[in-house]
C-alpha cells in the first residue's frame, strides 16, 4: 500500500490521499478522536478533508498511525432497510455475476454495509461491504431520470438514491426508506461509520 500522501488545501485545511475507502474512515475516525483542534472531517472515496481554525495540527503523526495501527471503530448506529428487490437491472446484475436473480438478492441482503462516505447528492451514502460477486460496473449510459429510493450496486459500493436523478449504476431494487429529509433534526439519515442491513420486502 502506497504512503498517504498529505496536500494543503487553502491555509486552514488539508486533502489526505490514502489507498481505499475503509482506510479513509480509518484516517478520519482517527483524526477525530486524537486531534480536537480540527474543526471538520470529512471522509472520501480514497480522501479525507480536515479542517482547523488556529494552529496547523501534526496531521502527519496521527494519519500514519491510524495507516500503520488500524483499530477497530464501533459503528455509529445500525439501520435496517426494507427493500423491494424489482429493479430494472436486476436481471442484469445477476448474469453479470453468474447467480440466479433469487441468489443475488440472498447475497445482497446477507451483507453488512458500512457507510463510507456521503456524495454525489445529499444524503447519498456510499456503502462498503457489497458481496464481491455483484460488484459489477456502472451502467454503459447512465439513466436521466432514476426514481428516489432505488437501490442500487456499482463498483465496491451498493446505495440508494435519496432523490430523483440522473444516475448510472444498477438499479436492483426500491425502498420507502428516506435517506434525506431537509426538514428533520439530522436531515440525513446515514452517516460515515453507520452500519445497514438490507432485508427483503
Amino acid at each position: 500500500m502506497s504512503a498517504p500522501t498529505i496536500r494543503p488545501a487553502g491555509d486552514r485545511a488539508a486533502l489526505i490521499e490514502v489507498a481505499d475507502t475503509a482506510t479513509a474512515r480509518t484516517v478520519a475516525d482517527r483524526l477525530r478522536a486524537e486531534l480536537t483542534q480540527l474543526i471538520d472531517v470529512v471522509p472520501g472515496h480514497c480522501t479525507v478533508l480536515a479542517t482547523w481554525s488556529d494552529d496547523a495540527p501534526d496531521l502527519r503523526a496521527a494519519v500514519l498511525h491510524a495507516v500503520s495501527a488500524p483499530r477497530e471503530t464501533a459503528p455509529r448506529a445500525s439501520i435496517t432497510v426494507a427493500v423491494t428487490y424489482d429493479g430494472p437491472d436486476l436481471a442484469v446484475v445477476a448474469e453479470l455475476a453468474g447467480l440466479s436473480i433469487a441468489d443475488t438478492v440472498e447475497r445482497h441482503t446477507a451483507a453488512v454495509y458500512t457507510v463510507g462516505f456521503l456524495g454525489f447528492a445529499p444524503g447519498f451514502a456510499y456503502l462498503l461491504g457489497t458481496d464481491p460477486s455483484l460488484q459489477v460496473p456502472r451502467r454503459s449510459e447512465p439513466r436521466t431520470r432514476v426514481p428516489a429510493g432505488s437501490v442500487a450496486v456499482a463498483g465496491q459500493y451498493s446505495g440508494i438514491y435519496p432523490r430523483e436523478s440522473p444516475g448510472g449504476w444498477q438499479l436492483i431494487g426500491r425502498t420507502a426508506f428516506v435517506p434525506f429529509d431537509a426538514a428533520r433534526a439530522r436531515p440525513a439519515a446515514l452517516a460515515p461509520g453507520d452500519q445497514v442491513r438490507f432485508v427483503v420486502r
